[in-house]
C-alpha cells in the first residue's frame, strides 16, 4: 500500500506515498514497477472535537472558493502517491528506526491482523489528542467525508480512483478545518495530477492514467479512501465503530508531525496485502 510520511503522515496496502512532486498510492506505497509510494509530508492539524456517532449522511457545504483550492494544490504539490504506473515505487518494509513512526498495513501482512492491531492502537486511557489513519470499508464522494468524519478533526484527505486492475496514483491532500475544503479535495487533487501532466512528459500508460484519474476526480467520483486525522482515543473509538468505516489505527501522543509516514488500507484490500495489480487496460475515461 502507499505510505505518506506525516511529517510526515504516511498512505496504502503495498504502497507508500512519497513526496515526489516537488514542482509536483494500499497500508496510506509508488515506479513504473509494482508501485510503491514514499513517505508523505508533515501534516499540522488542530485540536480533535467529539466525534458524531450518527450514521453518515451527506453533508450541506458551501463550494470550495478558487483561492482555497489553489492553496490546497499548492499545499498539496510532493504529496502524491504514485502507485506502479512507471512514476512509482513500491512498499518497503516498515523501518524500525526510531525517528519515524508509520500508520497502515505492512506489505506481506494478514489483513484480519492488521485490523487486529489497528484496533489495539485505540486502548489508551488518556485522552492526549494523537495522529490516527482512518480506512474506509469503500471508496466514498468526497462530499460524504464530513459526515463520516463528524466533528473529527481532518488533516488531510486520500484520494485514489479505483481502476479495476490497474494501478493509480494516491493523493493526499492537506485540509484546514474547513468543511468546503475537505469536500473540495477530490477537485484539488484532479488539478495536481493535471499539473503533472502538463509540466512533464511521462510513460503512455502512466499519461493514460493521469488522464482518466483527473476526468473522474472532477465528476465526481467515489475516490476518496481514507483520511489523516487528530483526535484522542475516545474520539477515535467512536470513529471506528461508525458505519463506513473499516479501520482506525493511532500513533502515539509524542509523534510529531512531520515525522511519521502513511500507508492507507484500500478499500477492496483482501487476504494479504501486497501492490495492487497492474496488468489491466487503461479505460478510456
Amino acid at each position: 500500500m502507499p505510505e505518506v510520511d506525516g511529517g510526515g503522515v504516511g498512505p496504502d496496502s503495498g504502497r507508500a506515498a512519497d513526496p515526489d512532486l516537488a514542482g509536483a498510492g494500499h497500508r496510506a506505497s509508488a515506479p513504473a514497477e509494482p508501485a510503491d509510494h514514499g513517505p508523505a509530508e508533515p501534516m499540522h492539524p488542530g485540536p480533535a472535537e467529539p466525534a458524531d456517532h450518527g450514521r453518515a449522511e451527506p453533508a450541506d457545504v458551501e463550494p470550495l472558493d478558487p483561492r482555497l483550492r489553489r492553496g490546497l494544490i499548492i499545499g498539496a504539490i510532493g504529496l502524491l502517491v504514485l502507485a506502479g504506473i512507471g512514476i512509482g515505487a513500491q512498499t518497503p518494509p516498515r523501518s524500525t528506526g526510531v525517528s519515524t513512526d508509520r500508520v497502515g498495513p505492512e506489505q506481506g501482512e494478514e489483513v484480519s491482523e492488521y485490523l487486529t492491531r489497528a484496533r489495539a492502537t485505540l486502548d489508551r486511557s488518556d485522552d492526549a489528542p494523537r495522529w490516527a489513519l482512518v480506512s474506509f470499508t469503500d471508496h466514498v464522494q468526497a462530499e460524504r467525508v464530513p459526515a463520516l468524519a463528524g466533528e473529527v478533526r481532518v488533516a488531510r484527505v486520500l484520494q485514489h480512483v479505483p481502476l479495476e486492475r490497474v494501478q493509480t496514483p494516491i493523493v493526499a491532500i492537506p485540509v484546514p478545518d474547513s468543511a468546503s475544503a475537505v469536500t473540495g479535495a477530490a477537485a484539488a487533487a484532479a488539478d495536481i495530477l493535471r499539473d503533472r501532466l502538463d509540466r512533464q512528459p511521462l510513460e503512455q500508460r502512466a499519461a493514460q492514467v493521469h488522464e482518466v484519474a483527473v476526468l473522474r476526480l472532477r465528476a465526481g467520483c467515489a475516490c476518496t479512501a481514507g483520511l489523516v486525522v487528530r483526535a484522542a482515543p475516545a474520539e477515535l473509538r467512536e470513529l471506528a465503530a461508525r458505519t463506513g468505516i473499516r479501520a482506525v489505527e493511532a500513533l502515539p501522543a509524542d509523534t510529531v508531525a512531520d515525522r511519521f509516514a502513511v500507508t492507507p488500507l484500500l478499500p477492496g484490500t483482501e487476504g494479504t496485502v501486497r501492490p495492487e495489480p497492474d496488468d489491466g487496460p487503461v479505460p478510456p475515461r
